[in-house]
């Protein structure tokens, strides 16, 4: 029973939300339930008075990827309100890609008190320490106490204020005993025309002075990938050394930048005659087996641009040289000459052409054409699902002069979960036109995320489907081989490429979405060269089964391409 002097559940919840606004937190994500009740009445009356943002969402998995968007477009907390139970596990996969990426997602789980817990109560269990390693704090408040301090505490580990420690996710674990529900007479504030208002920032390019003549001319590489940064781009630019940059590095710019850069690592192998000498790595690379084979290679030293703690690899555990200063970077990459950038130039655009001239061959829209198109008209943001979308557009999106669109993905465990809330969410919190490539797997393992309850905001969100009836990217693994082979009859088709014969706008339609069908790159073309409002789905329907034969036409027009440009001091 609780104490004379303990708070009474609102009164707790009041001080909670209190200390998450002092401490930024603008966005929550609420999935309703009784035992959570205290938390959205005091949010309720902080979004009345113009302090937050709620959006709410049924399903915990999609609220906990709606919040991870919100964080990634605004770079602040944000934060996803559960009630016990089942409700708080459902937040693991966003919690993990969260502790990967580094992103500062603040988990609150209402609980049970004490007296109640291991006595059999519904909808009661161990919630404390439930997402184990993947937090950077979690702390139990039991019911009755004032919680401004573990907020606060919270708070400072989520947003990476503790000393070797990146940003990443916290779990608040707040205890609530009843009454649960405002006292008689309690009421809702006034509402206020004070709202949260974000600038939309647009993709961002740097510049850096030319590199000090007197470093060493060195055959290096830049690898730019996952979250590298317009950094990346300036430090290539700068050492006029070739720049190989993923599409979610938003470094995939610039003069020095080379598109299938993936295909052309071989021509600059150890037997070349300009082999590469040693490799500058910005961000996390997540894409190619090529990138990783030239990380592993024992002949080639690398160093990777540290300059704060990072989430994605323990120390020790990767063959890079951990840098933290761009002076040190410089000394280790030295600079480009001018006929080691030339040779990737030129080795790059013989390059794109073999790819474009190849996609141009046909009509029907595939998957790197799609990619192609998607990178080249999208502007504001671009989220990009996991699997072979990403990856289309590392292969055939050919970089621009400047940046177009800031871009999005979640590479922290490149898990197709939550793509669509995770894009719903980037895109009411950048405030700004998003676009998101996604498979049909993808699409259909986040449908819910589609659903938002009457009165809620509805995103400028343009979704883009790339629909081929399954899994597409393991028949360019060695299941694709296998596969060919008949050795195990159907098997691979069923258990890899899981067919299906979903009718997307029909699903369109169930969640009230504008959908529209094409199967050229004609078709596609024309409708994202059109202006959208509110949510619209762009199926495109192509045939994944001779995907791996168009891959091996490429790659092989890529080397003949390639074979005749001179790569020779």
């Amino acid at each position: 029973m609780p104490e004379p002097d303990e708070l009474g559940a609102l009164d707790a919840a009041r001080i909670a939300v209190a200390a998450l606004l002092t401490a930024g937190v603008r966005y929550v994500a609420v999935a309703p339930g009784s035992r959570s009740a205290p938390m959205a009445y005091a949010l309720a009356e902080a979004d009345a008075a113009g302090r937050v943002e709620l959006l709410v969402r049924i399903d915990e998995r999609d609220a906990g990827f709606t919040a991870l968007g919100l964080a990634l477009a605004t770079g602040a907390p944000a934060a996803v309100l559960t009630t016990s139970g089942t409700a708080v596990g459902n937040l693991l996969p966003a919690v993990m890609e969260a502790n990967h990426a580094a992103v500062p997602l603040v988990v609150i789980s209402a609980d049970r008190p004490e007296e109640l817990r291991g006595t059999g109560a519904n909808q009661t269990t161990a919630q404390l320490d439930l997402f184990g390693d993947h937090v950077r704090f979690a702390v139990d408040v039991p019911a009755g106490h004032d919680p401004q301090r573990a907020v606060e505490t919270a708070l400072s580990a989520a947003t990476g204020a503790f000393e070797d420690t990146p940003p990443g996710p916290v779990q608040l674990n707040l205890a609530f005993r009843d009454p649960l529900v405002p006292a008689p007479g309690e009421r809702l504030p006034p509402e206020s025309g004070r709202r949260v208002y974000r600038t939309a920032r647009g993709p961002l390019a740097l510049d850096f002075p030319p590199a000090d003549t007197g470093l060493p001319e060195r055959r290096t590489v830049v690898l730019a990938g996952h979250d590298a940064g317009p950094v990346a781009e300036a430090f290539a630019r700068a050492h006029r050394l070739p720049l190989l940059a993923e599409p979610s590095s938003n470094a995939r710019f610039g003069p020095n930048a080379v598109g299938p850069y993936r295909l052309l690592l071989e021509h600059f192998g150890p037997e070349s005659a300009q082999p590469i000498e040693r490799v500058v790595l910005f961000g996390r690379p997540t894409l190619s087996r090529p990138v990783s084979a030239l990380l592993a290679r024992a002949d080639v030293p690398s160093a990777l641009y540290q300059p704060v703690p990072v989430a994605w690899y323990k120390p020790g555990r990767r063959a890079e040289l951990p840098l933290e200063t761009l002076a040190d970077l410089a000394d280790f990459a030295g600079h480009g000459s001018a006929a080691w950038l030339d040779a990737w130039l030129l080795a790059g655009a013989a390059a794109q052409h073999a790819v474009d001239s190849v996609l141009a061959g046909t009509a029907a829209a595939t998957g790197p054409s799609v990619g192609a198109l998607v990178w080249e008209h999208s502007r504001g943001q671009l989220v990009l699902g996991s699997s072979n979308g990403i990856r289309d557009v590392d292969l055939a999106g050919g970089p621009a002069t400047e940046p177009q669109a800031t871009v999005f993905a979640n590479r922290g465990l490149s898990g197709i979960d939550g793509t669509l809330a995770t894009a719903t969410g980037i895109a009411l919190g950048g405030r700004q036109e998003t676009t998101v490539l996604l498979g049909d797997v993808t699409f259909l393992h986040d449908a819910g995320g589609l659903l938002l309850g009457a009165g809620e905001a509805e995103p400028a969100l343009r979704i883009v489907v790339l629909n081929d009836a399954g899994g597409a990217i393991f028949g360019l693994l060695e299941h694709g081989a296998v596969d060919s082979s008949g050795r195990y009859g159907n098997a691979v088709e069923r258990l890899f490429g899981t067919p299906h014969s979903v009718d997307i706008a029909a699903l369109a339609a169930a969640y009230g979405v504008a959908h529209r069908h094409v199967s050229t790159t004609a078709e596609l073309a024309t409708a994202l060269a059109e202006p959208w409002q509110g949510r619209i789905i762009i199926e495109v329907r192509t045939d994944r089964h001779g995907l791996r034969e168009l891959h091996a036409r490429i790659r092989a027009a890529v080397g003949a391409a390639v074979a005749g440009v001179p790569v020779g001091e």
